[in-house]
C-alpha cells in the first residue's frame, strides 16, 4: 500500500508526501539492506520495514523543524513541511507518518517473518523511537541548550536521539535474517559505535560543511547554543573520535561471523560524507 492509496485528507497526503520523498541520504534503509546481505538474505525482504523506519525518521525531522524546536527553514535543501504547509498540518503529518509505520510493520505478510519476529520488529521500533531512545534523545538535546555538556552527556544524548534508530535498522536487519544472540550483541554495539560516528560527522558538518552541500542551515548548532562534539573536544578532538569509533566499529564487524563487506563500505560513506 502506497500513501496515495490511504483514505485520508489529500493535504494530509500531500504534507506525508513531501518530506518523505524530499531524499536525503536513506542510510537507515541502507543499513537494513546491508545486514540482510551480511546473512545472505535477500534485502527486498526488508523493504516494508525499511519504509517503516524512513516514515519515523522523516516524521522526526518534520517535529525538530518546528518553531517550538529547531525552528528550521530549509530540509534537504527545501522548505521546511510547517513553511509549506503550516505549522498545525506539519505536525500533524508527522504524527500521521509515525502511526502509520507501525500499521505498515503489523501488515506484514510474508512466509518468511513469523509472527515472533513481527512482534520483535514491532517492539523494538517502538523502544528504539520512544521514550528511552529517540524521543527522550530530543528531550535530553533540548535541556542541554546554553549548558556547556561533558562528552558523556553529550553522548546520553545522541545514542538516543540519533543512535537508536540506526541501531533498529541493524537489528531489524539481524532479526530478519533470525541472527544468533551473540550477533545480535555484537551487532548493537557496532551500532553504537556507528551512530556516535555519524553524529559526530554531523558535528563537524554544521561547521565545515555548506548549505548546498548539506542542505539546511550551517552553524545552527552554534546559533542554538547546542553542545556538539567540536565544541567540547575541539574540531580535531571531533575528528580524532569519529576515527575510533569508525575504526572499533569495524573490528566489531569482524567478530560477528557474517558478509560484513558492504556494512564496512557504509562506515566509510559515513565517516567521509559531506551531507
Amino acid at each position: 500500500m502506497t500513501l496515495n492509496t490511504l483514505s485520508a485528507p489529500s493535504n494530509l497526503l500531500d504534507a506525508m508526501n513531501y518530506s518523505l520523498q524530499a531524499g536525503g541520504k536513506r542510510i537507515r534503509p541502507l543499513l537494513l539492506f546491508a545486514t540482510l546481505s551480511a546473512f545472505n538474505k535477500n534485502p527486498k525482504l526488508g523493504l516494508p520495514v525499511a519504509t517503516a523506519i524512513e516514515m519515523i525518521h522523516t516524521y522526526s525531522l518534520i517535529h525538530d523543524d518546528l518553531p517550538s524546536m529547531d525552528n528550521d527553514d530549509l530540509r534537504r535543501g527545501k522548505p521546511t513541511n510547517h513553511k509549506v504547509y503550516g505549522e498545525a498540518l506539519a505536525i500533524l503529518a508527522g504524527d500521521a507518518l509515525l502511526t502509520y509505520s507501525f500499521q505498515l510493520l503489523a501488515e506484514l505478510n510474508d512466509s518468511a517473518i513469523t509472527d515472533m519476529i513481527k512482534l520483535k520488529l514491532i517492539q523494538q521500533l517502538a523502544i528504539a523511537a520512544g521514550p528511552e531512545g529517540m524521543v527522550g534523545g530530543q528531550v535530553a538535546d533540548m535541556e542541554g541548550e546554553n549548558k556547556s555538556l561533558t562528552i558523556h552527556e553529550l553522548e546520553y544524548i545522541h545514542e538516543r536521539k540519533t543512535g537508536k534508530l540506526l541501531e533498529y535498522s541493524i537489528i531489524a536487519g539481524a532479526l530478519l535474517s533470525e541472527a544468533t544472540e551473540e550477533q545480535l550483541k555484537i551487532l548493537r554495539e557496532f551500532s553504537r559505535h556507528l551512530g556516535l560516528a555519524f553524529q559526530i560527522r554531523d558535528d563537524i558538518l554544521d561547521i565545515e560543511g555548506t548549505v548546498e552541500e548539506i542542505g539546511k542551515p550551517v552553524g545552527s548548532d552554534i546559533t542554538n547554543r547546542k553542545s556538539t562534539y567540536p565544541s567540547v573536544l575541539t574540531l580535531d578532538g571531533a575528528k580524532e573520535k569519529l576515527n575510533y569509533h569508525i575504526t572499533r566499529g569495524k573490528e566489531l564487524l569482524h567478530e560477528a561471523n557474517i558478509q560484513h563487506n558492504y556494512l564496512e563500505q557504509i562506515c566509510d560513506l559515513i565517516a567521509l560524507r559531506n551531507n
